[in-house]
């Protein structure tokens, strides 16, 4: 499969505007989903709705990287400006899949989360719809490493931020299930691990995860995933911050800033 450089430029650019104005919402109303879902609303089971919503940025990548690239009978083959194989690329592909495996397969089935709206679940399954293609088709067909890419400096720095994002992430995923009892919907404030510096620690997290992702792709596609993130629950943090205020009268107590925005 050839790069398709417009759909990837397009893509990229809906991410940067599509991030702009899910941010610029944000500040003016809180989004549907968790504590702050009505009870009016149709909801799936935690569970499901986050396997669903999730799977296609697992999924997508994988097909593409499945799909057969020898050329067949009559087929020129790759032409000059075709990125040829490479690790390079692969592997900044595998960091991806692996964060979708966990939430699809692992965190979906662990979670002790309310109910998620329909609505979430449909506008979360075509976001990660189409980025799971961008991501993929960039990576496997568009991006391009040199034969130096091991021992690059930026490279090796955005694989360690995502490996400490994806590490904060998942272990703050843990403190919080651990707050809570199969069937209780109390809330009570996380303790532990990054919860000590900021309020939205798993958060915090994968807005590292995926900046270290940005830094190590170095491209268009990567930093408008990364951009998107940001602006996505960059705001939740703030908005679960100021709900732990309002619940908890001696929040925060003796909680040092680190990331002012996201406590």
């Amino acid at each position: 499969m050839q790069c398709v450089g417009g759909a990837v430029s397009g893509l990229s650019w809906s991410l940067l505007c599509g991030g702009s104005l899910l941010l610029w919402r944000q500040t003016r109303t809180r989004t549907a989903y968790g504590r702050y879902v009505s009870a009016e609303s149709r909801c799936c089971p935690a569970a499901l709705g986050w396997f669903l919503q999730e799977l296609p940025s697992f999924l997508l990548p994988v097909l593409l990287l499945l799909l057969p690239g020898e050329p067949g009978p009559g087929d020129p083959g790759p032409g000059p400006g075709d990125p040829g194989p490479g690790p390079g690329r692969t592997l900044l592909l595998c960091t991806f899949t692996l964060h979708y495996f966990h939430r699809s397969f692992i965190y979906a089935f662990l979670t002790r989360g309310r109910p998620v709206p329909l609505e979430t679940i449909v506008c979360a399954a075509i976001f990660c719809s189409l980025n799971g293609f961008l991501q993929g088709h960039h990576l496997l067909h568009c991006a391009r490493f040199d034969d130096t890419w091991p021992t690059n400096a930026r490279l090796a720095a955005g694989f360690f931020l995502f490996v400490v994002g994806l590490s904060i992430n998942i272990h703050s995923d843990h403190i919080l299930r651990s707050l809570r009892k199969p069937g209780e919907v109390v809330y009570r404030i996380p303790r532990g691990g990054m919860f000590e510096f900021v309020s939205g620690a798993n958060f915090f997290g994968e807005i590292v995860e995926w900046c270290g992702y940005a830094v190590a792709g170095w491209s268009l596609p990567t930093f408008a995933f990364a951009f998107f993130t940001l602006c996505s629950i960059g705001p939740r943090a703030f908005h679960h911050h100021r709900d732990y205020q309002r619940r908890f009268e001696d929040y925060p107590r003796c909680r040092k800033a680190l990331i002012p925005f996201l406590l």
